[in-house]
């Protein structure tokens, strides 16, 4: 039982250690805010609490289980609504989006013109 607990543990942080790099990876490279904060939220998010249910897999302490699996549901709970809020609030300010966008559906809804700021 404990080999198939290890490996699970090694699948998990392998996996939760890519979701990390490609949200490092997604920050650096993507072209506009509001895709890189797309990629940080969204695969860091992933990325880490899969690794807090590695250690909650290997710890095998309830304390440390309990403690891993409240920090993934802080991490699904808050990073999406802050994602959200601070995406509103670049737009808000006025950060353009990249030039491959075709639409921007929030201007058009608001009954605004849909040129963009360059």
């Amino acid at each position: 039982m404990t080999a198939l607990v290890d490996i699970l543990v090694g699948l998990t942080l392998i996996i939760g250690a890519l979701f990390a790099v490609l949200a490092a990876v997604g920050v650096l490279r993507l072209p506009d805010v509001y895709s890189r904060m797309h990629a940080a939220s969204k695969a860091g998010t992933v990325g880490s609490s899969l690794l807090l249910i590695a250690l909650a897999l290997d710890a095998g302490q309830l304390d440390v289980t309990t403690r891993a699996i409240a920090g993934v549901l802080f991490f699904l709970l808050t990073a999406p609504i802050s994602a959200h809020l601070l995406a509103k609030a670049a737009f808000s300010a006025g950060y353009p989006t990249c030039a491959s966008s075709r639409q921007d559906w929030v201007r058009e809804l608001q009954g605004k013109s849909s040129k963009r700021k360059t």
